[in-house]
């Protein structure tokens, strides 16, 4: 079969397009033809090698983080799945590989495609879906009537994470680009912050939570927005100790972690905030929480309309490299 692969990290964008054995899969994996594959940012930290401390492949290896498919065999300890379903993914971190024409994994990272949805739409839900939701629940621990502010969040993680923090009850601020206001309003924002007119800290105060997409400089400006006592949650910033810790990472890696994270640390404890980090997880459970959420708000996500195949992997990820998307970039496999 065809997968795109990277023989070492470079900063480069040089995916080759490699003929690899037909994955052989474990009694509690099901084998995936894959139908759609989503690229994202973090391809990009995949390829340079940016995220080796929190997981280092062996090369060469597969790239691809989440995908759409129909199931084509299925391990002897396999419950919930058949030959013949469609479903979605956020591949295990050991173990991705969505750019390939068939796919491996273990069950507990799958759930069925949700029914409102075809496989172009459902390939761009799992990640940005998965990091939306285990921010919330997992690391913020949110509660209903509390209030976040997600700067930057008019792109494709915000049309996850806006109906989902309204699904558990969160009052909602975005910041981001004149086109996307009433959509974004429509996937149920209370409050949207045209950032070329309005300067949030400038407007917001006292917020319970940031999930911060921006990074850089903006840490700071977040920093003074939020309750004493609140947390600001960082999609890009860097990981810190506690970020270390909570993925149990060896004890030299926390060291190191905590070195990298201290002036983060520090910027936050100035404002008494606790500043977090998260690096996506695979979870089918949650993967079906999701879903409910999805087909109970008819949520579909944007699509950017430059549709690649396998072959064009490296015009895709550098699309996605440039930014100015209109959605997620997709890989379509048939």
């Amino acid at each position: 079969m065809k997968a795109a692969q990277i023989k070492k990290y470079s900063k480069d964008i040089n995916v080759l397009i490699n003929e690899v054995p037909k994955p052989m899969i474990q009694e509690n994996e099901i084998l995936i033809k894959v139908k759609v594959a989503a690229v994202n940012p973090l391809e990009l930290l995949n390829i340079t090698g940016s995220v080796k401390l929190i997981q280092d492949y062996q090369k060469p290896f597969t790239l691809g983080n989440e995908l759409s498919g129909v199931i084509t065999e299925v391990g002897s300890n396999v419950k919930n799945f058949k030959k013949g379903d469609s479903v979605y993914t956020r591949l295990p971190i050991e173990k991705i590989g969505a750019f390939a024409e068939f796919v491996a994994v273990n069950q507990d990272a799958v759930w069925f495609l949700p029914k409102n949805l075809d496989y172009t739409s459902a390939a761009a839900i799992p990640l940005t879906g998965l990091t939306a939701y285990q921010a919330f629940t997992d690391i913020l621990k949110v509660e209903s009537g509390q209030s976040v502010f997600i700067p930057g969040g008019s792109g494709s993680f915000g049309q996850m994470a806006v109906p989902i923090a309204k699904y558990l009850g969160l009052n909602v601020i975005v910041s981001g680009n004149s086109a996307s206001k009433n959509r974004i309003l429509k996937a149920g924002a209370d409050q949207y912050l045209d950032y070329k007119k309005e300067n949030y800290w400038e407007v917001l105060d006292k917020v319970d939570y940031v999930v911060d997409t921006l990074g850089g400089a903006e840490i700071e400006k977040e920093l003074t927005i939020i309750k004493p006592g609140g947390k600001l949650l960082s999609l890009i910033a860097g990981p810190n100790k506690q970020f270390a810790i909570e993925q149990h990472l060896p004890k030299w890696k926390q060291w190191l972690f905590g070195l990298a994270g201290r002036k983060l640390d520090s910027q936050a404890k100035k404002h008494n905030v606790d500043y977090r980090f998260i690096f996506v997880k695979s979870n089918g459970e949650q993967l079906h929480k999701i879903t409910e959420i999805v087909e109970k708000e008819n949520i579909i996500p944007a699509i950017d309309p430059n549709i690649f195949t396998l072959e064009q992997v490296n015009e895709a990820i550098s699309l996605v490299k440039n930014g100015r998307l209109h959605g997620k970039v997709v890989i379509k496999f048939d």
